[in-house]
C-alpha cells in the first residue's frame, strides 16, 4: 500500500525534470533527499505505532497538539488526496491517447473517467481485503517495468560507455526547486497509513511498511535517475525520459511497454488512494470533527461507503475540470505541512502516552528536531520562491483551505468527541 502511494506516474517523468536542475548531481540529491525523508519517515513511524485507529496524520496531530491543528491536518491530507488521484486520472487519459486518439475526445474522456473512478469505487465498498488485493497486484506491476528500466539500463552501461555530460552549474534556487520535486516524488506514505485500523496489527505493521518501503523506493528512484542521465545524451530535454531509456536499450518495442507501464502505474496509484482516503473522511467524522455520516459503515461490508462514495464523485469531478497543474504546489506545501507535525509530535507523544509505542525511535528528540526543521526549511523557500512565480489559483485554493479547516473547527470546537483508545 505504501509503495503504491509513493511510487506514482511522476517517476515516468521526473527525471528528467531534476537532471535539468542539478545534472548528474541528481543521483546523489535522489539519495541525500531519501535519507532526509527515512528521518521523517522514522518520526512516522514510532508516532503511528501508537495507535490502532484510521487516521493517520490527522489523528497523531490531533491527539498531539488538539483539535485546531488536527483538523488542519485532515483537510490538508483532503486537499493533496483529492488533487493528485484526480490528475493522474486525467493523465491515464492523456496516455491513453497513444494508443486510442479519440480518448481525448470529451465523450470518450467522461466514459474512461467514470469507468476508471467507478470500478475503484465498487471494489473498495466490498471490503479493504478485495481493495488492498488490487493495490498489491498493481504494486507489483507498475514496479515490473520500472525495476526493468533499472537493471537493463544498469546492464547496458555495463557494456557502454557512460555518457559524459558537458559541464554543469546549478544555483541556490535549482537545487531548492529540486528537492521540493524529489520529496514530491517521495511523498504519499502518509496515505498508505490512514486505513491502519483494518490491518491485522497496526501498531507493528505499520513501522515496518514505512521503513521497507523506504527501502525500495529510494533504490528504485537512484538506479533510475542514474541510468537516465548517463544512458541520454540530452535527458533534459527528453519528455519520456524513461522510453527513451527503454527505446536505446530494445528499440522501438519499448516506448509502447514504456506508455502501458505508465498507464498501468496510474491506475495503481488511484487504487491506492481509494483505499487510503476516504479513511481519512471517515477518522473525521468517526471523531466528530466531520458529520457523523462520513462514519457510516455498510452492513454488509464493513467499509465506510459514504466516505468513499464522496471520494470518488468528487475525484471524479474534479478530473473532468483539468489536468490540475497546480497540484505539485498543493501538494508539497501541504505534505511539508504536515510531515513537521508529525515529526514534531515525537517528543509531545512521548510526554502524552509513554509506554504505548510499539517502536521507539533511537534518538528520536533529535531526529524530531531535524525533521520539523528540514520541513519548516523548504516551506519557508518554497513559499518566497513562490512569491516570484505567482501562481494564484494554489494560493486561492490553499487559503480557503484552510478558512474551510478554520470554520469547521469553529463548528465543532464545542462538542464532545470520542477518546483515541491507546494499548
Amino acid at each position: 500500500m505504501i509503495v503504491n502511494s509513493v511510487v506514482g506516474s511522476g517517476v515516468f517523468k521526473l527525471p528528467s525534470e531534476i537532471a535539468g536542475l542539478i545534472g548528474t548531481a541528481s543521483t546523489w540529491a535522489v539519495l541525500a533527499v531519501g535519507a532526509m525523508v527515512g528521518v521523517i519517515m522514522a518520526c512516522f513511524a514510532e508516532v503511528a505505532s501508537q495507535f490502532t485507529e484510521a487516521g493517520g496524520p490527522y489523528l497523531y496531530t490531533e491527539v498531539a497538539f488538539g483539535r485546531f491543528w488536527g483538523i488542519q491536518v485532515g483537510w490538508m491530507l483532503w486537499l493533496v488526496r483529492l488533487t493528485a488521484p484526480a490528475a493522474n486520472a486525467n493523465l491515464f487519459v492523456i496516455y491513453l491517447g497513444q494508443f486510442w486518439p479519440a480518448a481525448t475526445q470529451p465523450l470518450p474522456r467522461l466514459f474512461i473517467l467514470t469507468l476508471l473512478i467507478g470500478v475503484l469505487a465498487l471494489i473498495n465498498l466490498r471490503g479493504v481485503r478485495s481493495a488492498s488485493q488490487v493495490s498489491n497486484i498493481f504494486t507489483v506491476a507498475k514496479l515490473a517495468p520500472l525495476v526493468f528500466v533499472a537493471i537493463a539500463g544498469i546492464a547496458y552501461l555495463a557494456s557502454h560507455p557512460l555518457v559524459q555530460p558537458a559541464p554543469f552549474s546549478a544555483d541556490a534556487s535549482a537545487w531548492l526547486k529540486a528537492v521540493l520535486l524529489l520529496m514530491f516524488s517521495y511523498g504519499g506514505f502518509e496515505g498508505g497509513i490512514t486505513p491502519m485500523s483494518e490491518a491485522k496489527n497496526p501498531r507493528r505493521d505499520a513501522a515496518f511498511a514505512l521503513f521497507a518501503a523506504l527501502v525500495t523506493c529510494t533504490l528504485l528512484y537512484a538506479a533510475i535517475q542514474f541510468v537516465v542521465v548517463r544512458t541520454l545524451v540530452d535527458p533534459i530535454h527528453s519528455e519520456r525520459p524513461l522510453a527513451d531509456v527503454v527505446r536505446l536499450i530494445i528499440g522501438n518495442t519499448g516506448p509502447p511497454l514504456m506508455a502501458i507501464g505508465a498507464l498501468i502505474s496510474v491506475y495503481g496509484y488511484l487504487s491506492a488512494n481509494m483505499l487510503a482516503v476516504p479513511r481519512i473522511t471517515f477518522a473525521l467524522g468517526e471523531r466528530g470533527d466531520f458529520p457523523s455520516l462520513f462514519a457510516s459503515i455498510h452492513g454488509r461490508f464493513h467499509t465506510p461507503y459514504f466516505s468513499i462514495l464522496v471520494f470518488a464523485s468528487l475525484t471524479w469531478l474534479l478530473s473532468l475540470l483539468g489536468s490540475f497543474s497546480w497540484n505539485v504546489l498543493l501538494s508539497a506545501v501541504a505534505r511539508l505541512f504536515c510531515y513537521g507535525l508529525v515529526c514534531a509530535a515525537v517528543p509531545v507523544l512521548r510526554r502524552k502516552q509513554p509506554g504505548t509505542a510499539w517502536f521507539r525511535l533511537p534518538g528520536g528528540i533529535f531526529f524530531s528536531v531535524l525533521g520539523t526543521g528540514f520541513c519548516v526549511v523548504l516551506i519557508i523557500g518554497y513559499c518566497l520562491q513562490s512569491a516570484r512565480q505567482v501562481n494564484r489559483i494554489g494560493s486561492l485554493i490553499l487559503l480557503a483551505t484552510i478558512l474551510a479547516a478554520f470554520l469547521n473547527w469553529m463548528w465543532v470546537r464545542g462538542r464532545s468527541r470520542p477518546e483515541v483508545s491507546t494499548p
